[in-house]
């Protein structure tokens, strides 16, 4: 691995920060590799293979549909042009010029972030409600029209007070007969969270696959059996085996990616989490015990309201002498470049074990010595 780096010029990372498209997503476990490799003797019909990995996801889960995807964002992109277009192929063929459907997606400001983006690529045109405080159910009522074809969710919602619960959402939806979008991206664990959303009435629900065990370039989308059947229509797959040509082509997945979703969720529905949180608490005791106590350095388990997965170190800066953003780029800046968790609001950062490949906290303990010694 260290020569394709140097031959290529690049640093190698060590990722403490997380399952982040920007650092290649995750790691697939030997098991899923194992069955991406399985796959290579034979090729196979794609739309076969998407239609049952669909099938046994949506048993896996208990939900009515699921799809493969390219992403979360993908999976975004084909929630909405199925809302906006229904299973009308003319309207499939027209998309992303959304003249004469609905193509409003209601948005609350508090749960904005820029991968909501993404429903725009087939058209869609976002309506943001509320303000940097609160939204209103009066705002969300208002904003409901002929021209409103779903209603966006950032799961978990609970994230910003101001923003309005999601039951409460689909609630006033649904009195409307208008679909609700949750983008669920991380939302995987507890591994009830993975069909909860669905079961709690919202009509389609995107996951990015990485942070399950699959390929960072892979996602699933669930929900009502009938709207996944258009996301479908309108995905790489609708494109290649019917004779619609729908605006999803460009999203393909291939056939070790698709396994590799089918492949990661089974292992993560069963494995024992228990166990996994136990090993990321060895770990940080590992950590813990390797670094001497630093002037103005505070170490402590992260999250501190749930199973620990990171050291976090809160720095204050007049006795440390350094701030968490210094240390964080100077972390950075070695070779193996060491990416971790920003957490500016605590004055403080969490080197998070999950993406963390094993012996990767000596590592990383050695370099901080050297920072803060």
């Amino acid at each position: 691995m260290d020569n394709i780096f140097d031959e290529l010029g690049v640093r190698p990372v060590l990722n403490a920060q997380g399952n982040r498209t920007l650092l290649g997503g995750g790691t697939p476990s030997d098991t899923v590799k194992t069955l991406m490799d399985s796959i290579e003797d034979y090729y196979v019909n794609m739309g076969d293979l998407m239609d049952s990995v669909g099938s046994r996801i949506s048993e896996m889960l208990g939900v009515e549909g699921a799809l493969v995807t390219s992403g979360c964002a993908a999976a975004l992109a084909y929630a909405a042009a199925a809302c906006m277009t229904g299973d009308d192929v003319d309207r499939i063929e027209q998309i992303p010029d959304t003249t004469g459907m609905p193509n409003e997606i209601i948005i609350q400001r508090q749960l904005r972030i820029k991968y909501d983006r993404t429903m725009s690529i087939p058209g869609g045109k976002l309506i943001e409600i509320g303000d940097e405080d609160q939204t209103t159910v009066e705002q969300l009522e208002e904003a409901i029209g002929p021209n409103t074809a779903a209603i966006h969710y950032l799961a978990p919602g609970d994230r910003n007070p101001g923003a309005l619960p999601l039951e409460q959402v689909i609630d006033i939806g649904h009195s409307h007969d208008i679909p609700i979008i949750v983008d669920a991206a991380g939302e995987v664990y507890p591994t009830d969270k993975l069909s909860s959303y669905v079961k709690s009435g919202a009509d389609l629900v995107a996951y990015g696959a990485k942070y399950f065990g699959a390929v960072n370039s892979s996602g699933i989308l669930t929900g009502r059996k009938d709207l996944v059947s258009v996301a479908r229509s309108h995905s790489f797959i609708g494109f290649e085996d019917s004779p619609v040509r729908s605006f999803g082509r460009p999203m393909k997945v291939d056939r070790q990616e698709v396994v590799a979703v089918y492949g990661a969720l089974r292992e993560w529905l069963t494995m024992n989490h228990e166990d996994r949180f136990a090993s990321y608490e060895a770990r940080i005791d590992t950590m813990r015990n390797e670094l001497p106590q630093f002037e103005g350095v505070t170490f402590s388990d992260y999250p501190a309201d749930a199973p620990a997965e990171a050291l976090m170190l809160t720095i204050d800066p007049e006795k440390a002498g350094k701030s968490a953003q210094d240390v964080i780029d100077e972390l950075k800046d070695g070779n193996p470049s060491i990416w971790v968790r920003e957490l500016p609001e605590e004055k403080s950062l969490a080197i998070r074990m999950l993406t963390l490949k094993e012996g990767g906290e000596h590592v990383i303990a050695q370099r901080l010595r050297e920072i803060l010694g």
